[in-house]
Protein backbone atom coordinates (compact mmCIF):
# COMPACT_ATOMS: atom_id res chain seq x y z
CA UNK A 1 0.00 0.00 0.00
CA UNK A 2 1.26 3.46 -0.87
CA UNK A 3 1.35 6.32 1.57
CA UNK A 4 -1.65 8.65 1.90
CA UNK A 5 0.89 11.47 1.81
CA UNK A 6 2.83 10.63 -1.37
CA UNK A 7 2.74 13.07 -4.23
CA UNK A 8 2.28 16.09 -1.99
CA UNK A 9 4.80 18.73 -3.00
CA UNK A 10 4.34 21.21 -0.16
CA UNK A 11 7.00 21.84 2.46
CA UNK A 12 5.09 20.65 5.52
CA UNK A 13 6.96 17.88 7.30
CA UNK A 14 5.59 14.34 7.19
CA UNK A 15 5.06 14.26 10.96
CA UNK A 16 3.03 17.49 10.75
CA UNK A 17 0.88 16.05 7.95
CA UNK A 18 0.25 12.96 10.06
CA UNK A 19 -0.55 15.11 13.09
CA UNK A 20 -3.04 17.14 11.03
CA UNK A 21 -4.61 13.96 9.66
CA UNK A 22 -4.95 12.32 13.08
CA UNK A 23 -6.17 15.53 14.72
CA UNK A 24 -8.88 15.95 12.09
CA UNK A 25 -9.83 12.28 12.42
CA UNK A 26 -10.32 12.76 16.17
CA UNK A 27 -12.27 16.00 15.75
CA UNK A 28 -14.42 14.46 13.00
CA UNK A 29 -15.25 11.52 15.26
CA UNK A 30 -13.39 8.79 13.34
CA UNK A 31 -11.38 8.13 16.49
CA UNK A 32 -13.52 8.44 19.59
CA UNK A 33 -12.81 9.06 23.26
CA UNK A 34 -11.21 5.95 24.77
CA UNK A 35 -9.93 4.55 21.44
CA UNK A 36 -6.34 3.33 21.42
CA UNK A 37 -3.98 4.66 18.74
CA UNK A 38 -1.33 2.03 18.01
CA UNK A 39 1.83 3.39 16.42
CA UNK A 40 2.73 0.36 14.32
CA UNK A 41 -0.85 -0.09 13.11
CA UNK A 42 -1.16 3.56 12.11
CA UNK A 43 2.18 3.46 10.28
CA UNK A 44 0.96 0.48 8.25
CA UNK A 45 -2.43 2.08 7.50
CA UNK A 46 -0.86 5.37 6.44
CA UNK A 47 1.97 3.78 4.48
CA UNK A 48 4.75 5.53 6.40
CA UNK A 49 7.49 4.64 8.86
CA UNK A 50 6.83 4.62 12.61
CA UNK A 51 9.01 7.69 13.34
CA UNK A 52 6.71 10.41 11.90
CA UNK A 53 3.69 8.65 13.45
CA UNK A 54 5.42 8.72 16.84
CA UNK A 55 6.17 12.43 16.42
CA UNK A 56 2.59 13.11 15.32
CA UNK A 57 1.23 11.31 18.39
CA UNK A 58 3.52 13.36 20.64
CA UNK A 59 2.13 16.55 19.10
CA UNK A 60 -1.41 15.29 19.68
CA UNK A 61 -0.49 14.73 23.32
CA UNK A 62 0.80 18.32 23.58
CA UNK A 63 -2.53 19.49 22.11
CA UNK A 64 -4.35 17.51 24.79
CA UNK A 65 -6.24 15.35 22.30
CA UNK A 66 -4.61 12.08 23.41
CA UNK A 67 -2.97 10.76 26.57
CA UNK A 68 -0.04 8.36 26.73
CA UNK A 69 -0.90 6.07 29.65
CA UNK A 70 1.79 3.67 30.98
CA UNK A 71 1.01 0.01 30.16
CA UNK A 72 -2.00 1.08 28.08
CA UNK A 73 -0.61 3.20 25.28
CA UNK A 74 -1.94 6.28 23.51
CA UNK A 75 -5.62 6.83 24.32
CA UNK A 76 -7.90 9.37 22.62
CA UNK A 77 -9.22 12.10 24.94
CA UNK A 78 -10.89 14.24 22.30
CA UNK A 79 -12.80 17.39 23.21
CA UNK A 80 -14.50 17.52 26.61
CA UNK A 81 -17.59 19.49 27.60
CA UNK A 82 -15.32 21.82 29.57
CA UNK A 83 -13.15 22.34 26.46
CA UNK A 84 -16.24 23.23 24.43
CA UNK A 85 -17.47 25.65 27.08
CA UNK A 86 -14.03 27.28 27.39
CA UNK A 87 -13.53 27.68 23.63
CA UNK A 88 -16.98 29.18 23.09
CA UNK A 89 -16.56 31.52 26.06
CA UNK A 90 -13.26 32.76 24.60
CA UNK A 91 -14.86 33.13 21.16
CA UNK A 92 -17.67 35.12 22.74
CA UNK A 93 -15.10 37.44 24.32
CA UNK A 94 -13.03 38.14 21.20
CA UNK A 95 -14.96 37.29 18.04
CA UNK A 96 -17.15 40.37 18.42
CA UNK A 97 -13.97 42.46 18.28
CA UNK A 98 -13.00 40.71 15.04
CA UNK A 99 -16.45 41.55 13.63
CA UNK A 100 -16.12 45.22 14.59
CA UNK A 101 -12.67 45.52 13.03
CA UNK A 102 -13.76 43.60 9.92
CA UNK A 103 -16.66 46.00 9.32
CA UNK A 104 -14.27 48.93 9.57
CA UNK A 105 -11.44 47.39 7.57
CA UNK A 106 -12.93 45.04 4.97
CA UNK A 107 -12.75 45.85 1.27
CA UNK A 108 -15.67 45.82 -1.14
CA UNK A 109 -14.29 42.56 -2.52
CA UNK A 110 -14.29 41.05 0.98
CA UNK A 111 -17.95 41.98 1.42
CA UNK A 112 -18.87 40.63 -2.02
CA UNK A 113 -17.22 37.31 -1.11
CA UNK A 114 -18.99 37.22 2.28
CA UNK A 115 -22.34 37.74 0.55
CA UNK A 116 -21.60 34.99 -1.99
CA UNK A 117 -20.77 32.55 0.81
CA UNK A 118 -24.02 33.42 2.58
CA UNK A 119 -26.01 32.87 -0.62
CA UNK A 120 -24.45 29.43 -0.99
CA UNK A 121 -25.32 28.68 2.64
CA UNK A 122 -28.90 29.66 1.85
CA UNK A 123 -28.98 27.35 -1.19
CA UNK A 124 -27.56 24.35 0.67
CA UNK A 125 -29.87 24.96 3.64
CA UNK A 126 -33.19 25.28 1.81
CA UNK A 127 -32.63 23.16 -1.29
CA UNK A 128 -30.02 20.53 -0.40
CA UNK A 129 -30.09 20.14 3.41
CA UNK A 130 -26.39 19.27 3.02
CA UNK A 131 -24.94 19.64 6.53
CA UNK A 132 -21.37 18.82 5.46
CA UNK A 133 -21.37 21.52 2.78
CA UNK A 134 -23.01 24.02 5.16
CA UNK A 135 -20.30 23.29 7.74
CA UNK A 136 -17.64 24.01 5.12
CA UNK A 137 -19.33 27.27 4.11
CA UNK A 138 -19.85 28.25 7.75
CA UNK A 139 -16.10 27.95 8.31
CA UNK A 140 -15.40 30.03 5.19
CA UNK A 141 -17.88 32.72 6.34
CA UNK A 142 -16.32 33.14 9.78
CA UNK A 143 -12.73 32.86 8.54
CA UNK A 144 -13.35 35.61 5.98
CA UNK A 145 -14.46 37.86 8.85
CA UNK A 146 -11.29 36.98 10.77
CA UNK A 147 -9.16 37.75 7.71
CA UNK A 148 -11.02 41.02 7.04
CA UNK A 149 -10.28 42.17 10.61
CA UNK A 150 -6.67 42.62 9.39
CA UNK A 151 -5.44 41.29 12.74
CA UNK A 152 -3.18 38.29 12.22
CA UNK A 153 -3.30 37.45 15.93
CA UNK A 154 -7.10 37.32 16.11
CA UNK A 155 -7.20 35.41 12.83
CA UNK A 156 -4.70 32.82 14.05
CA UNK A 157 -6.49 32.21 17.36
CA UNK A 158 -10.01 32.10 15.94
CA UNK A 159 -9.11 29.89 12.97
CA UNK A 160 -7.63 27.41 15.44
CA UNK A 161 -10.91 27.33 17.34
CA UNK A 162 -12.83 26.68 14.11
CA UNK A 163 -10.99 23.37 13.69
CA UNK A 164 -11.80 22.24 17.20
CA UNK A 165 -15.47 23.21 16.91
CA UNK A 166 -16.27 21.24 13.75
CA UNK A 167 -17.82 18.28 15.55
CA UNK A 168 -19.76 20.58 17.89
CA UNK A 169 -21.16 22.60 14.99
CA UNK A 170 -22.18 19.42 13.19
CA UNK A 171 -24.15 18.16 16.18
CA UNK A 172 -25.75 21.57 16.63
CA UNK A 173 -26.80 21.82 12.96
CA UNK A 174 -28.39 18.37 13.12
CA UNK A 175 -30.74 19.61 15.85
CA UNK A 176 -34.27 20.05 14.46
CA UNK A 177 -34.78 23.56 13.12
CA UNK A 178 -31.20 24.65 13.77
CA UNK A 179 -30.15 24.79 10.09
CA UNK A 180 -32.70 27.51 9.34
CA UNK A 181 -32.09 29.28 12.63
CA UNK A 182 -28.32 29.40 12.05
CA UNK A 183 -28.87 30.69 8.51
CA UNK A 184 -31.00 33.56 9.86
CA UNK A 185 -28.23 34.41 12.34
CA UNK A 186 -25.72 34.59 9.49
CA UNK A 187 -28.18 36.76 7.55
CA UNK A 188 -28.22 39.21 10.48
CA UNK A 189 -24.42 39.24 10.53
CA UNK A 190 -24.30 39.88 6.77
CA UNK A 191 -26.84 42.72 7.11
CA UNK A 192 -24.72 44.40 9.80
CA UNK A 193 -21.72 44.25 7.46
CA UNK A 194 -23.79 45.61 4.57
CA UNK A 195 -24.84 48.54 6.78
CA UNK A 196 -21.20 49.00 7.86
CA UNK A 197 -22.40 48.97 11.48
CA UNK A 198 -19.57 47.76 13.80
CA UNK A 199 -21.72 47.80 16.95
CA UNK A 200 -24.50 45.76 15.36
CA UNK A 201 -22.00 43.33 13.82
CA UNK A 202 -20.51 42.68 17.25
CA UNK A 203 -23.94 42.20 18.82
CA UNK A 204 -25.36 39.79 16.24
CA UNK A 205 -22.17 37.72 16.03
CA UNK A 206 -22.09 37.39 19.83
CA UNK A 207 -25.76 36.37 19.73
CA UNK A 208 -24.86 33.66 17.17
CA UNK A 209 -22.05 32.26 19.33
CA UNK A 210 -24.24 32.36 22.45
CA UNK A 211 -26.84 30.24 20.66
CA UNK A 212 -24.17 27.79 19.50
CA UNK A 213 -22.90 27.50 23.08
CA UNK A 214 -26.39 26.85 24.43
CA UNK A 215 -27.02 24.13 21.84
CA UNK A 216 -23.59 22.55 22.27
CA UNK A 217 -23.83 22.27 26.04
CA UNK A 218 -27.42 21.02 25.90
CA UNK A 219 -26.34 18.32 23.42
CA UNK A 220 -23.70 17.09 25.90
CA UNK A 221 -26.07 16.82 28.89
Amino acid sequence: MGSLFTGNKDTISLSTKIFNFLRDSILDGKYKQGDKLVEIKLAKELGVSRTPVREGLKQLELEGLVENIPNKGVIVKGISEQDISDILTIRLAIEGIAAQWAVERMTNEDFKELKEIYELMEFYTYYKKDVEKILELNTEFHELIYKASKSRYLEYILKGFQRYMKGVRKKSLNTEGRLEEALNEHKEILKAFEERNPKKAKEVLEKHITKLKENALNENK
